[in-house]
């Protein structure tokens, strides 16, 4: 297994540059509607999570340490940061730390109910269905407001997107990705430190279903960093745990 690093940022809050580039990703529009939100622990740890609905949230299970509270975090159009409460928080029961820690796939998935609706700036994703094995080289659209480089806390809190291609052997355990330019022999485009949980698209006539959340990255020839590859743990095998849960949390996803 590659050396791998979880992507849960320290964010310091403060003001940060209202535009960047992440291996040259363009930074996404501040206003348009979006789908992703900022994660906040009570130590300052930065995720990514994804909308279901206006008052749920799914992001990567390693993000949640249960001794800790967590927010949702989002700067206001003067760059202030501003803060949302979480009502409940579950994680899937399967999750293993320890198997996530040994480089191991596991059920990374974890879902958080709001305290009040998200304004319409943020929209839902729809979740892809299940699906036929991923194909080598098919493009996946990942987005995240970690950092452009590790340890530069400064860049985070950007939403960022870049188009991605399968590699090695697609399962439904887990997917890996790469920059198509860099193949993963050089520094590309991908995932860094903050990204945890933020989405992975497939894109299916036309539209971006929601396929996986991010959970790993490497640096380069399987180094441990950034810019090399990006793990990302498909939803398929954990569906029925995401529509069971939304349901109990109040929350039910669809019709």
């Amino acid at each position: 297994m590659p050396r791998r690093v979880a992507i849960a940022a320290f964010l310091f809050v403060s003001a940060f540059p209202a535009a960047a580039m992440v291996g040259g990703a363009q930074a996404v529009d501040a206003a348009a509607p979006r789908h992703e939100v900022m994660i906040l622990s009570g130590r300052g740890n930065l995720c990514t999570g994804v909308v279901l609905v206006p008052d749920l949230v799914l992001t990567a299970g390693h993000c949640i340490d249960p001794a800790l509270p967590y927010r949702l975090y989002e700067l206001d159009a003067a760059r202030q940061p501003r803060f949302r409460e979480i009502a409940k928080i579950a994680v899937h029961p399967q999750f293993s730390r320890a198997t996530f820690d040994a480089n191991r796939a596991t059920a990374d998935v974890a879902l958080l109910k709001l305290a009040a609706p998200l304004p319409e700036s943020y929209a839902p994703a729809a979740l892809a269905p299940k699906r036929p094995r991923v194909a080598l080289g098919e493009h996946f659209l990942v987005a995240g407001y970690g950092v452009t480089k590790p340890r530069d806390n400064g860049t985070a809190a950007v939403l960022r997107r870049a188009d991605l291609v399968a590699t090695g052997q697609p399962g439904n355990l887990q997917l890996r990705l790469v920059d198509p330019a860099t193949q993963g022999e050089k520094p590309g485009l991908g995932a860094c430190t903050g990204d945890s949980g933020g989405p992975a698209y497939e894109l299916t006539n036309g539209k971006s279903l929601l396929y996986g959340v991010i959970s790993w990255t490497t640096a380069p020839r399987l180094e441990s960093g950034c810019g090399g590859l990006t793990g990302v743990t498909p939803l398929e095998l954990y569906l029925g745990w995401i529509l069971r849960t939304a349901k109990s949390l109040g929350s039910p996803l669809g019709p």
